[in-house]
């Protein structure tokens, strides 16, 4: 069965090279523009992994990541953040890791990999 990653984040145009980066490397993709839409499409596409970004419009990565812990159902979902903030302190301590953007397409599939399949 193909793995699912969900990609969060406002940048339209990073949205679309991580679909891209994803796609080409036999992975599903689902997006949303920020947490609050990340909740509402994480509760439909049930995904395996899950890129966020920190900073977005209505409802921060942050916020989206502590109600996603809450949940029986989706606190195990592993997620890699990746940011365009300078400091790492203001990641979340949970995630698995942290990528600053602009980041390496190929450790960012690395770290995919290794995570999911």
């Amino acid at each position: 069965m193909t793995k699912k990653i969900l990609v969060v984040d406002d940048d339209p145009v990073i949205v679309k090279y991580l679909i891209n980066i994803f796609n080409d490397n036999g992975y599903e993709t689902c997006s949303a523009n920020d947490g609050a839409e990340a909740f509402e499409v994480l509760q439909q596409e049930n995904p395996d992994l899950i890129t966020l970004d920190l900073e977005m419009p209505k409802e921060w990565g942050p916020k989206f990541f502590r109600r996603l812990s809450k949940h029986e159902a989706y606190k195990d979902i592993p997620v890699i953040v990746i940011s365009g903030l300078a400091s790492r302190h203001l990641s979340i301590d949970k995630a698995i890791t942290w990528l600053a953007k602009p980041f390496d397409p190929e450790k960012l599939i690395g770290i995919v990999k290794n995570t999911i399949g």
